[in-house]
């Protein structure tokens, strides 16, 4: 599976009526955040394939209208008809986020994307790709999108319920992790910003993904890592561009040598 993944920075390679000639093939798009929502539409358009995002901590312009829980005050206050109207007006909102974009939002969720089958030996069917997302960074500065570790990490037990359902039915827990921050001391700094969640090491070795995309992380210097295995994930920093080659029976095949 050749999966484009995409973070931070608009890429003049992606962003080009010669994209999918420069890059043939693709099967699946993932934007692990910072990008703007226009540069995702244009990507979804030119390549016409499956793609799903999660936030960073800029280009936060649409955030409110997937986390209703972020709308100001101003939008929420009032009396029960202007509370009405203003219910009416983000599921609106939402909607029409949801359906002019053309990718799909997975921060927070657990998804089950029929449309790839992937072959596990453990059942020896074809199973359903299996992704979930985190958006958002470290709180730094009380920002939108921006998390402290228990925060994190409720965020994360959240999908306990939907995680042991994948197991029961397919086998494993998760095939990707999408994420916009990085896992504490892996691929991340020591700055309030672009320190990683401890949370994101702990989710990785309990539910062994077979790949963590992320961005926040900026490669201005291409001898810096931008692949590394954590645990037994292939950890990927998608800043500016990356294609993937995912080669998930491989991965399963080693996994049940390894007695993962």
């Amino acid at each position: 599976m050749k999966i484009l993944c995409v973070s931070d920075y608009i890429d003049p390679l992606i962003y080009s009526t010669q994209a999918k000639k420069n890059f043939p093939d693709i099967d699946l798009i993932l934007c692990a955040g910072d990008l703007p929502m226009d540069y995702i539409d244009f990507i979804v358009s030119v390549f016409n394939k499956p793609a799903y995002f999660v936030f960073g901590n800029h280009d936060l312009k649409e955030f409110k209208y997937y986390h209703r829980e972020h709308f100001s005050p101003s939008e929420t206050a009032g009396n029960a008809l202007s509370a009405l109207t203003s219910q009416n007006f983000r599921q609106k909102a939402a909607e029409h986020a949801h359906h002019n974009h053309g990718a799909i939002y997975t921060g927070f969720k657990i998804l089950r994307l029929k449309q790839f089958k992937i072959y596990h030996p453990a059942r020896k069917r074809a199973t359903p790709l299996l992704i979930c997302g985190a958006s958002g960074s470290r709180n730094y500065n009380g920002g939108q999108c921006q998390y402290t570790e228990s925060q994190m990490k409720a965020h994360l037990i959240r999908m306990i319920p939907y995680l042991l359902y994948n197991r029961i039915r397919y086998g494993r827990y998760l095939d990707i992790f999408l994420t916009h921050a990085t896992p504490l001391g892996f691929h991340d700094m020591d700055d309030p910003c672009h320190k990683g969640f401890s949370s994101f090491n702990w989710f990785l070795k309990t539910f062994k993904p077979a790949y963590m995309i992320h961005g926040h992380i900026h490669l201005y210097d291409q001898r810096a890592e931008r692949i590394g295995i954590y645990e037994k994930t292939t950890v990927v920093n998608a800043y500016a561009h990356h294609i993937l080659e995912a080669d998930f029976r491989k991965d399963y095949i080693n996994t049940l040598k390894g007695g993962r």
